[in-house]
């Protein structure tokens, strides 16, 4: 659950003074479906719900479930669902239509509650939002999960909507370069930001002709998260904990396949290549680079003089970010924190870093100021954003 309004405000850290006109996180959120399973619970029901009896192909879920590191996750998908839906766990059905029908109400249902959450602890009515950027790679209508979500929480008619669809794990960043634009160029606006996302799309029984799938089981879950984002935090009734100074977005050429889903009868199919940590090992410190000289950090600023907020999507990614920049112990210990609390939950998991990131500030009497939000994703695509803890 989210603290109440003011609860997250009482910490030893020193404040900060906010600088005029950049944008600032004022509040932040989080949902999630109320099936909840432990990470060793997943072989078994996986293995007993697809009617798999190849003894190979638990063992290797067996061995991808320990070195994911996850502990849990949350999940839409239920034994309920499945009765109704018996064809979801039959190899070739043609599904899309069943899978939508659980899909697009879902990802409404926890986007509602998690901006629930965060307008909560935000303090302000949910009419003072402005601006609406929903993001999403589990649905499919029109009109889209932005209406659908705006109606429910009740936002003026006239608010400004903003739809990313199928960006993938770094659909939360690309979230944030969009909400920090739009607060930074209508002086008084409130946007909220909602992720959310299900795995329903790409549920599917083993196939040793699609080993990622075992991957994906062993690793993603379903959520959502929610942010409200705004310049010059309004004195006595607003105080942002986080200032998202700079962002920039950038692709790895000739890399488009490296991550390649595919939209079909079936759902949706996932190939990962084995490359992707390599790829993203030699790309990332000239990114971090860049986006440090273009916030105005000198090249005399250490990777370890500031604090990470990484996107999880895996160990593999996290071990070689720490080891190819050097950082100390300790440095990814939120991205750790948030992959083992709720697995890979795709566009949501970079605000459940923030969140553990928030409070690990808080604690400190001076905390680092500068920050890298990062996410990587289909391109292979960068996002990242240089933030300044208030």
């Amino acid at each position: 659950m989210s603290p109440k309004n003011g609860d997250h405000h009482r910490s030893t850290a020193l404040r900060r003074v906010p600088t005029p006109g950049k944008a600032t996180l004022l509040a932040i959120g989080k949902a999630f479906p109320s099936q909840l399973i432990p990470q060793e619970c997943l072989v078994e029901g996986y293995i007993r719900d697809t009617k798999c009896d190849d003894p190979a192909i638990k063992e290797k879920l067996e061995r991808l479930c320990k070195t994911t590191t996850v502990k849990r996750r949350f999940t839409v998908l239920s034994r309920e669902i499945l009765d109704k839906y018996p064809e979801l766990a039959t190899e070739g059905s043609p599904t899309i239509r069943q899978r939508l029908e659980i899909a697009n109400p879902a990802v409404v249902d926890m986007a509602a509650d998690a901006s629930l959450a965060c307008i909560n602890e935000w303090g302000r009515p949910a009419a003072d939002i402005t601006h609406l950027v929903y993001v999403s790679s589990s649905e499919i209508r029109l009109p889209g999960g932005d209406l659908h979500l705006a109606t429910r929480l009740g936002l003026r008619s006239d608010v400004g909507r903003v739809m990313l669809y199928f960006l993938g794990c770094y659909g939360g960043v690309t979230g944030l370069r969009v909400a920090k634009d739009i607060a930074e160029n209508n002086p008084g606006s409130r946007v909220l930001l909602a992720t959310s996302e299900t795995t329903i799309l790409g549920f599917r029984p083993p196939s040793k002709s699609r080993p990622y799938d075992l991957v994906g089981a062993a690793l993603f879950g379903d959520g959502a998260a929610a942010v409200v984002v705004g310049a010059d935090p309004v004195e006595g009734k607003e105080e942002g904990f986080m200032e998202l100074s700079y962002a920039v977005q950038e692709f790895l050429p000739g890399t488009h396949g490296v991550i390649d889903g595919r939209l079909s009868e079936e759902g949706i199919n996932f190939r990962l290549g084995r490359d992707l940590p390599e790829k993203i090992e030699g790309n990332i410190e000239e990114f971090c680079r860049k986006l440090m000289r273009i916030g105005g950090l000198g090249d005399g600023v250490g990777f370890n003089e500031l604090f990470w907020a990484v996107h999880p999507g895996g160990p593999a990614i996290l071990n070689r970010l720490e080891g190819t920049l050097g950082l100390e112990e300790g440095k990814l210990d939120c991205s750790r924190k948030a992959l083992m609390d709720y697995g890979n939950v795709s566009s949501n998991t970079i605000f459940y870093v923030m969140e553990y990131m928030r409070e690990e500030l808080m604690k400190k009497r001076k905390g680092e100021e500068w920050g890298l939000g990062l996410a990587f994703g289909p391109g292979i695509t960068f996002e990242g954003v240089l933030l300044r803890s208030l």
